[in-house]
């Protein structure tokens, strides 16, 4: 499969951008783009996370491009620390504008797909802004998480989620954490319904 499901300017980005596909991410497509609970254990640096998100913003472009990506949260990404969360946010503008330009090339409209960092630092105003206009990624923590499903307003935005991440689980796994968010998730699970 490696890149033959992914939108084409996905795929261009993909490979002009990094080359050939990790094994990580070669054997861990077939089944996150089936739909499927996916682990994916491997080293440091081989590519789980980009595994996981290019497979979501693939669904996320395709659907720009069919007039069908609103002002909703699609990507919810969670990290057990907000050093990495906002990483990622910072490391999630490499592939989103090489894909908008590959868009560009093509004759396509951009994306414009939209990314946020929810966490306890983050400021009133930009709470009230991620509640007007929702990102189509959001990063947050399992603690954020939490206190995303005890407001109404948070909860309806989680509503929209298709696609949840969770990266270094392994940190989270055995303890208090792993367990809330546990019970995080199966919440959010049954406020999506």
């Amino acid at each position: 499969m490696a890149l033959s499901a992914f939108h084409p300017a996905v795929a261009s980005w993909f490979s002009r951008a990094l080359g050939t596909p990790t094994p990580p991410q070669a054997e861990g497509w077939p089944s996150i783009k089936a739909g499927h609970h996916t682990l994916i254990a491997a080293p440091t640096g081989s590519g789980k996370t980009l595994a996981a998100f290019l497979s979501a913003i693939d669904d996320l472009v395709k659907d720009a491009i069919a007039g069908t990506l609103g002002d909703e949260t699609r990507v919810l990404y969670i990290s057990p620390l907000k050093a990495l969360g906002n990483d990622i946010e910072r490391n999630l503008d490499a592939p989103l504008s090489g894909i908008d330009a590959e868009l560009a090339a093509m004759g396509l409209p951009r994306s414009e797909i939209r990314t946020m960092v929810r966490t306890g630092d983050t400021a009133n105003k930009d709470r009230a802004r991620m509640t007007a206009r929702p990102p189509h990624i959001l990063v947050t923590t399992p603690e954020s998480f939490y206190i995303l499903l005890t407001s109404e307003g948070d909860r309806a935005m989680l509503k929209t989620v298709r696609a949840v991440l969770i990266d270094e689980i392994h940190a989270l796994v055995g303890d208090k954490r792993g367990s809330h968010l546990a019970l995080s998730l199966a919440r959010g699970r049954r406020a999506a319904r």
